[in-house]
């Protein structure tokens, strides 16, 4: 780890730094740690290099003290997995990363959240997944013939980007031979605009919470919503909290819906997640929460 004669060195793990990457460094280096943006497309193995047998950026023979992961680009299977290798070495060599590769794994997985989540007794939407193109128009006929309104997601997606409401047959559109299907009930709510709430949990602890409100069914601020400021009672911040501790995440965006008999009902858990809409609708500094919490692991690591 870090000698005393150099500040703190903390990756932050990004292709597009943006508002949260500058927000994280500028809080880094106001309390006396180095960070530096890094694309793990410029990480490389070599076991020539060094004593770890890979390289990250620009540091051909030293490791960081602390990774932060704001973003893992997208690519083929090979490439993704590479990149998923380094976060995984980086633990392994006892830096700290924050979300793990096995967090992150977990919650870019919809199918793997959805299993973790009814697996530790928390209350999430109904969900059915399969890459049988027979089965999933099966299932899709008799959820339909029910009376039940179905969404089809994206296995790997965010943002509200690729989700598709299927009330008819036809909605279901072309199924590709080998596409994984990710289906989940829709939830209805008896309010004017639709709305799903966002919970920030920090080392097992809801911080902050807010309500998206928007006129369309995809509630992502990304997607146009708006977002507002929600007390966080302590029935909604138990289950946010109990969701992150089911992925094993060190901080997760929790997301949640209120069906139309007031159960809450947790539909993802992101292990990257955003934060700038949260922290500008409730005022509370997430940045602030979630770098010290870094810097906390870094000293507990070193300890």
């Amino acid at each position: 780890m870090k000698s005393s004669s150099r500040a703190t060195r903390i990756v932050i793990f990004t292709d597009e730094p943006g508002w949260h990457g500058a927000e994280l460094k500028a809080w880094f280096g106001a309390h006396g740690a180095e960070a530096l943006y890094v694309s793990l497309m410029d990480c490389h193995v070599d076991l020539r290099a060094n004593r770890a047998g890979f390289v990250i950026g620009p540091w051909a023979n030293d490791l960081p003290d602390g990774v932060f992961v704001r973003g893992i680009p997208g690519g083929s299977l090979e490439a993704i997995t590479l990149r998923l290798d380094i976060l995984h070495r980086l633990a392994a060599l006892g830096v700290p990363v924050m979300n793990s590769a096995r967090s992150i794994e977990r919650t870019v997985d919809k199918a793997m959240t959805s299993l973790l989540l009814h697996g530790h007794g928390i209350p999430t939407p109904e969900t059915f997944v399969s890459e049988s193109l027979q089965r999933t128009r099966e299932y899709v006929e008799q959820a339909l013939a029910q009376g039940v309104t179905l969404v089809k997601k994206p296995l790997f997606g965010s943002q509200g980007k690729g989700l598709r409401r299927i009330t008819a047959m036809s909605d279901l559109g072309y199924l590709m031979p080998g596409e994984v299907c990710y289906l989940q009930h829709f939830v209805a709510v008896d309010a004017p605009n639709y709305r799903d709430y966002r919970v920030m949990v920090v080392e097992g602890r809801a911080v902050a919470a807010m309500q998206r409100v928007s006129q369309h069914w995809i509630t992502n601020r990304a997607q146009g919503a708006s977002c507002h400021a929600l007390a966080l009672s302590d029935e909604l911040a138990h289950w946010a909290e109990q969701a992150a501790r089911a992925v094993e995440a060190d901080y997760a965006g929790v997301d949640l819906l209120r069906d139309s008999e007031g159960r809450w009902l947790v539909t993802e858990v992101n292990g990257i997640p955003a934060w700038q809409g949260l922290q500008f609708a409730t005022g509370f500094d997430i940045t602030a929460e979630l770098a010290a919490a870094c810097l906390r692991r870094i000293e507990a690591a070193r300890a």
